[in-house]
């Protein structure tokens, strides 16, 4: 009977079958991109798979006279930074030319342009994590912009992928590589599981606070743990890794003040010592599945785009998240 139930599950998730034939488990309900690492996203009705994940996603990051990334875990204050790119920049096929530009907004500070086809200064040892690199400078005034908001020196800069490469961790995704995102190319999550959580949280929270690249619906709590294989639209994602979280879901986004929840209640029942009994205990909380996706790896080629309102179909699923990697 146990048996039957977990098949029946299983069957569930995959929500019957493939790339079109069959009901999808799900269908994607926002596209949520990040140029600046840690600051606020762009919610787009499509979106262009490039070489290291969605065109644009964490493409810039703000960094110290080091050279080393702020993240909100550090600098709260980076989820206040609002950016705009033009509409047409999540077309296939655009270019940018002198004309275009990437907006930056903060609270108390005039508007910030950062012209997105410009030639720009090279600088070294920018570092993110355990990756450190050249990266491209976006000059004297977006210095000043953000240093005088973080109050104390800093600097904008942009990955410089002409001759950089950043890899993600090989034991998860070998092949892939990233620009400034933490580890990995997608970060997906459902609307079910924030439902979910915010049922048991004493306040809930929107789903700014755990950043998802794409966000689905119509599928059960948490079912995107399991999903191993899929497709949308023709495009082939991989789950590589449960998302543990840091600190930033119990930062408020539209404030900068940190807090102690979800964090504090999903430790009761989304920890790896209740989803990974079998596995160490290293009290790592878990929400949301990363993603790469096998086209990204083939060239430029046409249709690798994704849009609001495809369906997901789910080819395989792992049994359960104790054998799902994480």
């Amino acid at each position: 009977m146990a048996m039957e139930k977990a098949a029946s599950f299983l069957s569930s998730l995959i929500g019957g079958g493939g790339g079109g034939d069959g009901e999808p488990a799900a269908t994607v309900k926002s596209i949520l991109i990040y140029p600046i690492k840690s600051c606020r996203g762009i919610a787009v009705s499509q979106a262009p798979i490039a070489s290291t994940g969605f065109r644009w996603d964490r493409q810039w990051v703000v960094v110290n006279p080091k050279g080393r990334a702020y993240t909100q875990r550090v600098e709260p204050k980076l989820a206040l930074v609002q950016v705009e790119l033009p509409p047409e920049a999540f077309d296939e096929d655009w270019h940018p030319t002198a004309d275009h530009h990437m907006v930056i907004k903060a609270p108390g500070m005039d508007p910030l342009k950062i012209p997105l086809a410009a030639e720009r200064t090279t600088v070294d040892d920018v570092s993110v994590w355990e990756w450190s690199g050249s990266a491209y400078d976006e000059g004297t005034e977006a210095a000043e912009w953000f240093s005088t908001y973080f109050e104390k020196p800093s600097r904008l800069v942009r990955f410089k992928e002409v001759s950089e490469t950043r890899p993600t961790n090989p034991n998860y995704a070998q092949g892939y590589k990233i620009m400034f995102a933490d580890c990995f190319p997608f970060l997906i999550a459902s609307q079910g599981s924030l439902d979910a959580l915010n049922e048991i949280l004493k306040e809930p929270v929107p789903m700014n606070r755990f950043r998802p690249n794409i966000l689905v619906d119509g599928c059960h709590p948490y079912s995107e743990d399991l999903w191993k294989t899929l497709k949308i639209n023709n495009l082939t994602f991989q789950g590589v890794k449960l998302c543990n979280r840091c600190k930033v879901p119990t930062i408020n986004q539209d404030n900068g003040i940190p807090g102690t929840e979800p964090t504090e209640t999903l430790l009761t029942f989304r920890s790896d010592q209740v989803l990974r009994p079998s596995h160490k205990n290293t009290r790592q909380v878990y929400f949301g599945q990363n993603l790469i996706c096998k086209e990204s790896l083939s060239g430029k080629g046409k249709g690798k785009i994704i849009k609001v309102g495809d369906p997901v179909y789910v080819l395989q699923a792992f049994t359960s998240c104790n054998d799902a990697p994480a």
